[in-house]
């Protein structure tokens, strides 16, 4: 990912809340002659590996499982709030358009679980994950026969994570002036990830002005 430096975030702790609060990722291989994408929740558990590890799973006609290997990286994709940004909003006279955003890309070594209890415990920790927000979270009931016939048809799989690349650009380029006027606007939005985009500037530049 090209990453210039003021645009290059490193705190961990930020990036695992954007891997968090979206974790609906995009997870890409290679298959020996093409990439291949997939959209699949992942699952983050930092305390597994020195740098964390991510539990998933997909369906089992989902060819993508072949595509891992030993020791070949796969690329777990996860983008976080973003928006248009306008010139008009700034202070500063002639500048141009541009996309403010957030993106983490992580790279890891994917192996396949194919032992049944761990595999069941990756499951289980997605459900728990999703379900942990509802009002009356839904809770595994199902009859042994008919789980073992379900898990059948998807795979499960983990990715040790070795190295991430974290972009968050915005507006750190920018004048504080700059900076508050795209901030307002976007916090007006109706669109709630614009919203959420200028909670994240304003933020961001505060920490910097406290640093």
């Amino acid at each position: 990912m090209y990453l210039p430096e003021h645009f290059h975030e490193q705190d961990e702790a930020k990036i695992a809340t954007i891997i968090r609060g979206n974790s609906f990722a995009t997870l890409v291989t290679f298959n020996g002659a093409q990439p291949f994408a997939s959209h699949l929740p992942l699952v983050l558990q930092p305390a597994r590996g020195s740098r964390g590890t991510l539990l998933g799973h997909m369906a089992r006609a989902n060819p993508q499982w072949h595509h891992f290997h030993p020791g070949a990286e796969v690329l777990a994709i996860f983008t976080g709030p973003h928006g248009y940004i306008s010139p008009s909003w700034y202070a500063t006279p002639h500048m141009v358009p541009t996309w403010n955003y957030v993106a983490v890309h992580v790279y890891g070594l994917p192996r396949l679980v194919e032992d049944s209890a761990a595999f069941e415990e990756i499951l289980r920790r997605t459900v728990e994950e999703y379900e942990a927000g509802q009002p009356v979270p839904w809770r595994d009931a199902l009859p042994a026969e008919h789980k073992v016939g379900l898990m059948k048809a998807i795979v499960g799989f983990e990715i040790e994570v070795t190295r991430v690349e974290a972009k968050f650009k915005l507006s750190q380029n920018r004048k504080p002036d700059d900076i508050a006027g795209a901030v307002a606007a976007l916090s007006q939005s109706e669109n709630q990830t614009e919203r959420e985009l200028a909670a994240l500037m304003k933020s961001q530049y505060e920490q910097a002005r406290q640093s």
